[in-house]
Protein backbone atom coordinates (compact mmCIF):
# COMPACT_ATOMS: atom_id res chain seq x y z
CA UNK A 1 0.00 0.00 0.00
CA UNK A 2 1.37 3.24 -0.90
CA UNK A 3 2.02 5.95 1.89
CA UNK A 4 1.71 8.94 -0.10
CA UNK A 5 -1.40 9.41 -2.06
CA UNK A 6 -0.98 11.94 -5.36
CA UNK A 7 -3.33 13.85 -7.08
CA UNK A 8 -0.69 14.91 -9.92
CA UNK A 9 2.96 14.40 -10.22
CA UNK A 10 4.03 17.66 -11.30
CA UNK A 11 7.13 18.23 -12.80
CA UNK A 12 10.11 20.32 -11.20
CA UNK A 13 13.15 21.97 -11.54
CA UNK A 14 15.79 21.40 -9.73
CA UNK A 15 13.24 21.88 -6.29
CA UNK A 16 13.89 22.33 -2.83
CA UNK A 17 12.07 20.62 -0.24
CA UNK A 18 10.84 22.58 2.82
CA UNK A 19 9.74 20.76 5.64
CA UNK A 20 7.39 22.02 8.88
CA UNK A 21 5.62 19.09 11.37
CA UNK A 22 3.02 20.49 13.73
CA UNK A 23 4.31 18.98 17.71
CA UNK A 24 7.30 18.76 19.31
CA UNK A 25 9.52 20.40 16.70
CA UNK A 26 7.47 23.60 16.28
CA UNK A 27 7.88 25.16 19.61
CA UNK A 28 5.70 28.59 19.09
CA UNK A 29 4.11 27.23 15.99
CA UNK A 30 7.55 28.87 14.47
CA UNK A 31 7.66 25.90 11.55
CA UNK A 32 4.35 25.42 10.48
CA UNK A 33 3.71 29.67 10.88
CA UNK A 34 6.96 30.04 8.47
CA UNK A 35 5.69 27.31 6.34
CA UNK A 36 2.05 28.62 5.87
CA UNK A 37 3.45 31.54 4.97
CA UNK A 38 5.43 29.95 1.98
CA UNK A 39 2.94 28.40 1.07
CA UNK A 40 0.61 31.36 0.51
CA UNK A 41 3.89 33.74 -0.74
CA UNK A 42 4.70 31.55 -3.54
CA UNK A 43 1.09 30.38 -4.23
CA UNK A 44 1.63 26.37 -3.82
CA UNK A 45 -0.57 23.65 -5.44
CA UNK A 46 -1.08 20.69 -3.51
CA UNK A 47 -0.26 17.41 -5.46
CA UNK A 48 0.21 15.08 -2.63
CA UNK A 49 -0.87 13.58 0.37
CA UNK A 50 -0.17 11.17 3.52
CA UNK A 51 -3.28 9.50 4.89
CA UNK A 52 -2.89 9.79 8.70
CA UNK A 53 -4.86 7.04 9.44
CA UNK A 54 -1.57 5.18 9.75
CA UNK A 55 0.60 7.53 11.79
CA UNK A 56 -1.56 9.64 13.68
CA UNK A 57 -3.27 8.98 17.05
CA UNK A 58 -6.51 10.92 16.33
CA UNK A 59 -6.95 11.31 20.73
CA UNK A 60 -3.48 13.08 20.72
CA UNK A 61 -3.77 15.26 17.74
CA UNK A 62 -7.92 15.35 16.97
CA UNK A 63 -9.51 15.74 13.67
CA UNK A 64 -11.37 19.44 13.50
CA UNK A 65 -15.04 19.98 12.93
CA UNK A 66 -16.97 23.00 11.35
CA UNK A 67 -20.09 23.45 12.24
CA UNK A 68 -22.07 26.67 10.82
CA UNK A 69 -26.01 27.06 11.56
CA UNK A 70 -26.33 23.86 13.60
CA UNK A 71 -24.87 21.83 10.62
CA UNK A 72 -21.48 20.24 10.35
CA UNK A 73 -19.99 21.54 6.79
CA UNK A 74 -16.57 19.49 7.28
CA UNK A 75 -14.67 17.72 8.87
CA UNK A 76 -10.60 18.42 8.46
CA UNK A 77 -7.98 15.63 9.27
CA UNK A 78 -4.36 16.07 10.56
CA UNK A 79 -2.99 15.30 6.73
CA UNK A 80 0.76 15.41 5.93
CA UNK A 81 0.25 17.65 2.42
CA UNK A 82 2.85 17.85 -0.45
CA UNK A 83 2.82 21.13 -2.33
CA UNK A 84 4.88 22.62 -4.92
CA UNK A 85 4.98 26.35 -6.59
CA UNK A 86 7.79 28.14 -8.60
CA UNK A 87 10.38 30.36 -6.16
CA UNK A 88 10.40 34.20 -6.95
CA UNK A 89 12.95 35.06 -9.13
CA UNK A 90 14.61 31.82 -9.49
CA UNK A 91 14.39 28.70 -11.80
CA UNK A 92 14.11 26.38 -9.19
CA UNK A 93 10.72 24.94 -7.77
CA UNK A 94 9.83 24.76 -4.06
CA UNK A 95 8.66 21.03 -2.67
CA UNK A 96 6.63 22.13 0.33
CA UNK A 97 5.61 19.55 3.21
CA UNK A 98 3.21 20.39 5.74
CA UNK A 99 2.19 18.05 8.32
CA UNK A 100 1.74 16.79 12.11
CA UNK A 101 5.00 14.42 13.46
CA UNK A 102 3.00 11.08 13.22
CA UNK A 103 2.61 9.29 16.93
CA UNK A 104 3.33 5.68 14.79
CA UNK A 105 5.43 4.12 12.33
CA UNK A 106 8.10 6.77 12.06
CA UNK A 107 10.46 5.06 9.73
CA UNK A 108 7.82 3.97 7.29
CA UNK A 109 6.56 8.10 7.25
CA UNK A 110 10.33 9.53 7.29
CA UNK A 111 10.96 6.96 4.20
CA UNK A 112 8.24 7.82 2.15
CA UNK A 113 8.98 11.37 1.88
CA UNK A 114 12.72 10.65 1.48
CA UNK A 115 12.10 8.30 -1.45
CA UNK A 116 9.39 11.01 -3.11
CA UNK A 117 12.44 13.56 -2.05
CA UNK A 118 14.84 11.31 -4.64
CA UNK A 119 11.89 10.45 -7.14
CA UNK A 120 11.96 14.75 -7.36
CA UNK A 121 15.00 14.71 -7.87
CA UNK A 122 15.63 17.39 -4.88
CA UNK A 123 18.50 19.14 -5.21
CA UNK A 124 18.78 20.48 -1.32
CA UNK A 125 16.49 19.75 2.02
CA UNK A 126 15.56 21.98 4.25
CA UNK A 127 13.37 21.26 7.86
CA UNK A 128 11.85 24.00 10.06
CA UNK A 129 12.02 23.86 13.62
CA UNK A 130 10.97 25.66 16.75
CA UNK A 131 12.73 25.49 20.59
CA UNK A 132 11.33 27.05 23.50
CA UNK A 133 14.32 28.53 25.51
CA UNK A 134 15.79 30.98 27.95
CA UNK A 135 15.90 33.78 25.64
CA UNK A 136 14.07 37.20 26.23
CA UNK A 137 11.24 38.94 23.76
CA UNK A 138 13.10 41.60 23.51
CA UNK A 139 16.57 40.28 21.63
CA UNK A 140 16.34 39.21 17.89
CA UNK A 141 14.98 34.91 17.91
CA UNK A 142 18.37 33.46 17.48
CA UNK A 143 18.17 30.81 14.94
CA UNK A 144 20.38 27.87 14.88
CA UNK A 145 21.38 25.43 11.80
CA UNK A 146 22.64 21.92 11.19
CA UNK A 147 23.57 19.98 7.93
CA UNK A 148 25.20 16.80 7.72
CA UNK A 149 27.14 18.30 4.27
CA UNK A 150 30.12 20.30 5.80
CA UNK A 151 30.06 22.29 2.45
CA UNK A 152 26.51 23.47 3.41
CA UNK A 153 27.74 24.49 7.12
CA UNK A 154 29.09 27.23 5.40
CA UNK A 155 26.71 28.52 4.63
CA UNK A 156 25.96 29.07 7.98
CA UNK A 157 27.96 32.00 8.72
CA UNK A 158 25.42 34.21 10.42
CA UNK A 159 22.95 31.10 12.63
CA UNK A 160 24.46 30.00 16.06
CA UNK A 161 25.88 26.32 15.23
CA UNK A 162 23.50 23.60 16.48
CA UNK A 163 24.78 22.37 19.94
CA UNK A 164 22.54 18.82 21.25
CA UNK A 165 22.29 15.43 22.07
CA UNK A 166 19.25 14.24 23.30
CA UNK A 167 15.82 12.77 21.97
CA UNK A 168 14.53 13.66 18.16
CA UNK A 169 11.68 14.53 16.46
CA UNK A 170 10.42 13.36 13.20
CA UNK A 171 12.59 15.97 11.27
CA UNK A 172 16.02 13.86 13.04
CA UNK A 173 14.34 10.81 11.90
CA UNK A 174 13.90 12.46 8.14
CA UNK A 175 17.31 13.77 8.13
CA UNK A 176 18.94 10.91 8.01
CA UNK A 177 16.89 8.89 5.84
CA UNK A 178 17.37 12.09 3.40
CA UNK A 179 21.80 11.60 4.06
CA UNK A 180 21.55 7.96 3.48
CA UNK A 181 19.60 8.64 0.08
CA UNK A 182 22.48 11.16 -0.63
CA UNK A 183 20.39 14.43 -0.65
CA UNK A 184 21.83 17.29 1.02
CA UNK A 185 19.97 18.26 3.88
CA UNK A 186 19.99 21.54 6.54
CA UNK A 187 17.80 21.97 9.64
CA UNK A 188 16.50 25.73 10.92
CA UNK A 189 16.05 26.17 14.21
CA UNK A 190 14.23 29.25 16.15
CA UNK A 191 15.00 29.80 19.76
CA UNK A 192 11.77 31.04 21.02
CA UNK A 193 11.05 32.16 24.79
CA UNK A 194 9.86 29.59 26.89
CA UNK A 195 7.07 32.12 28.60
CA UNK A 196 5.73 32.72 24.86
CA UNK A 197 5.49 29.08 23.59
CA UNK A 198 1.78 28.60 24.03
CA UNK A 199 0.72 31.06 21.21
CA UNK A 200 2.03 31.40 17.72
CA UNK A 201 4.88 33.55 17.48
CA UNK A 202 5.31 35.52 14.18
CA UNK A 203 8.65 36.79 15.22
CA UNK A 204 10.03 33.25 15.79
CA UNK A 205 8.40 32.33 11.93
CA UNK A 206 9.76 35.48 10.41
CA UNK A 207 13.50 34.36 12.05
CA UNK A 208 13.03 31.29 9.80
CA UNK A 209 12.10 32.66 6.86
CA UNK A 210 14.94 35.05 6.85
CA UNK A 211 17.53 32.34 7.33
CA UNK A 212 16.00 30.24 4.76
CA UNK A 213 16.17 32.99 2.55
CA UNK A 214 20.26 32.82 1.36
CA UNK A 215 19.76 29.05 1.16
CA UNK A 216 17.41 28.82 -1.33
CA UNK A 217 18.71 31.74 -3.10
CA UNK A 218 15.81 34.15 -3.59
CA UNK A 219 14.25 36.69 -1.94
CA UNK A 220 11.00 35.74 -0.15
CA UNK A 221 9.76 39.36 0.64
CA UNK A 222 8.18 38.18 4.17
CA UNK A 223 6.42 41.67 4.44
CA UNK A 224 3.11 40.09 6.30
CA UNK A 225 5.39 38.45 8.69
CA UNK A 226 7.39 41.74 9.63
CA UNK A 227 4.20 43.23 10.17
CA UNK A 228 2.71 40.48 12.40
CA UNK A 229 6.17 40.50 14.13
CA UNK A 230 6.48 44.49 15.10
CA UNK A 231 2.17 44.18 16.26
CA UNK A 232 3.13 40.77 18.59
CA UNK A 233 6.10 42.51 19.80
CA UNK A 234 3.91 45.78 21.19
CA UNK A 235 1.43 43.73 22.31
CA UNK A 236 3.71 42.32 24.75
CA UNK A 237 5.49 45.19 25.90
CA UNK A 238 1.93 46.60 26.70
CA UNK A 239 1.31 43.24 28.66
CA UNK A 240 4.96 43.38 30.30
CA UNK A 241 5.12 46.86 31.21
CA UNK A 242 1.78 45.97 33.42
CA UNK A 243 3.52 43.67 35.30
CA UNK A 244 6.54 44.19 37.51
CA UNK A 245 7.21 40.19 38.42
CA UNK A 246 7.46 39.54 34.47
CA UNK A 247 9.56 43.04 33.94
CA UNK A 248 12.07 41.68 36.56
CA UNK A 249 12.44 37.88 34.76
CA UNK A 250 12.97 39.46 31.23
CA UNK A 251 15.48 42.04 32.52
CA UNK A 252 17.27 38.87 34.14
CA UNK A 253 17.29 37.15 30.76
CA UNK A 254 18.61 40.31 29.19
CA UNK A 255 21.67 40.64 31.68
CA UNK A 256 22.38 37.20 31.53
CA UNK A 257 22.70 36.99 27.61
CA UNK A 258 24.66 40.54 27.75
CA UNK A 259 27.48 38.67 30.17
CA UNK A 260 27.44 36.03 27.20
CA UNK A 261 25.54 33.29 28.68
CA UNK A 262 24.26 30.76 26.01
CA UNK A 263 20.31 30.43 25.86
CA UNK A 264 19.65 27.14 27.07
CA UNK A 265 16.73 24.64 25.20
CA UNK A 266 13.64 24.62 27.74
CA UNK A 267 13.70 21.28 29.78
CA UNK A 268 9.77 21.39 29.62
CA UNK A 269 9.56 21.65 25.50
CA UNK A 270 7.70 18.81 24.72
CA UNK A 271 5.12 19.37 27.22
CA UNK A 272 4.89 23.04 25.56
CA UNK A 273 5.25 22.51 22.03
CA UNK A 274 2.76 19.93 21.92
CA UNK A 275 -0.44 21.35 22.96
CA UNK A 276 -2.30 20.61 19.79
CA UNK A 277 -5.02 22.80 20.78
CA UNK A 278 -3.57 26.22 20.50
CA UNK A 279 -2.56 25.10 17.08
CA UNK A 280 -5.37 25.99 14.76
CA UNK A 281 -5.36 26.49 10.79
CA UNK A 282 -2.09 27.40 10.14
CA UNK A 283 -3.50 29.10 6.66
CA UNK A 284 -5.51 31.19 9.20
CA UNK A 285 -2.88 32.26 11.23
CA UNK A 286 -0.93 33.52 7.74
CA UNK A 287 -4.27 34.13 5.38
CA UNK A 288 -5.19 36.76 7.97
CA UNK A 289 -1.71 36.62 10.08
CA UNK A 290 -3.24 36.35 13.29
CA UNK A 291 -1.68 37.58 16.28
CA UNK A 292 -2.55 36.48 20.09
CA UNK A 293 -4.55 39.11 21.29
CA UNK A 294 -3.41 40.86 24.80
CA UNK A 295 -5.61 39.24 27.10
CA UNK A 296 -3.94 35.60 25.58
CA UNK A 297 -0.67 36.72 26.11
CA UNK A 298 -1.02 38.01 29.73
CA UNK A 299 -2.77 34.45 30.61
CA UNK A 300 0.29 32.57 29.38
CA UNK A 301 2.47 34.50 31.14
CA UNK A 302 0.48 34.77 33.97
CA UNK A 303 0.47 30.61 33.54
CA UNK A 304 4.12 30.88 33.45
CA UNK A 305 4.90 33.06 36.53
CA UNK A 306 2.22 30.42 38.58
CA UNK A 307 4.49 27.43 37.81
CA UNK A 308 7.81 29.69 38.34
CA UNK A 309 6.19 30.25 41.97
CA UNK A 310 5.67 26.14 42.30
CA UNK A 311 9.07 25.48 41.15
CA UNK A 312 10.69 27.70 43.69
Amino acid sequence: MSTIHFSSKPALRDPILVAAFRGWNDGGSAATVAAAFLKNRCEAKRFAVIDPDRFVDYQQTRPMVSIEEGQVREITWPETEFFHARLPNSKRDLLLVIGVEPNFRWREFSKAIAELAVETNVALAVTLGGLLADTPHTRAIPVSGAAHDPALLERFDDLEPVRYEGPTGIVGVLHDDLSKAGIPSASLWAAVPHYLGGNPNPKAALALVQALEPLVECELSPTELEKASAEFDRQIARVVEKDAEMRSYVTDLEDRLDNGDEYDEDEDEDDDADDDDDDEDVDDITSETRIPSGDEIAAELQEFLREQRDDS
